[in-house]
């Protein structure tokens, strides 16, 4: 069964269909690469999954239900703009919403430690955000993502600010949720990235192409 379904999705922007009649789905343990060139719908398409866009047309099931309130919390949505808090360091960014799902303090404070060690950012946990690099901030959303430990990971170019080295650990981090059941959509210009996933998805211009 599918965990995760987007069904005939549309959206439109300013009178533009952004995406046309988009159906693509994703099961437990898959690995999904998600390509196309800029422009073509990748990021929209990632948050409707994620339940974060309302579609203008269709809808979007997680275990055969709509996405919406518990059900949301089962997906993790890692954004290009990474979507941390500038005034929080890298581990209250995590025990923050850790502590919003339920872990007791010591909780989120042994899992945020753990995340942030996993994808090399252990000796930065007490800086603040504004004082990691761009792409320290993105294995900061990465780690946040881990933490969370969601059925689904929807990951929006989750290495383009990596340098080979830290891409080859923040991929291999990822990759390795499917290990746990856990399904995984990267969208990404990268074809090295895409070709490590199970399959291949191509948007152009807001549709599906073969």
């Amino acid at each position: 069964m599918d965990i995760l379904c987007g069904q005939n999705l549309g959206h439109v922007v300013d009178g533009r269909w952004i995406l046309d009649d988009v159906s693509v789905s994703v099961t437990a343990g898959e690995r999904v690469a998600l390509i196309g060139p800029s422009g073509s719908g990748k990021s929209t398409l990632l948050g409707l999954l994620a339940g974060i866009i309302r579609p203008t047309q269709g809808r979007v099931l997680f275990r055969g239900e709509p996405v919406d309130g518990d059900r949301r919390r089962q997906i993790a949505l890692i954004l290009q703009g990474y979507g941390l808090v500038s005034l929080l360091t890298a581990e209250e960014n995590i025990e923050v919403v850790l502590h919003a799902t339920g872990h007791s303090p010591a909780e989120a404070r042994r899992t945020a430690a753990e995340a942030l060690e996993t994808v090399g950012l252990g000796p930065f946990a007490t800086h603040l955000t504004d004082q990691l690099s761009g792409g320290q901030q993105q294995r900061m959303a990465v780690a946040l993502a881990l933490a969370r430990r969601p059925a689904v990971i929807l990951a929006d170019e989750p290495t383009a600010e990596q340098d080979p080295v830290h891409r080859d650990l923040v991929l291999d981090r990822l990759l390795a949720q499917a290990d746990r059941g856990a399904a995984l959509v990267l969208a990404t210009h990268d074809p090295e990235v895409a070709d490590r996933c199970d399959r291949i998805v191509r948007l152009d211009d807001g549709r599906l192409a073969a």
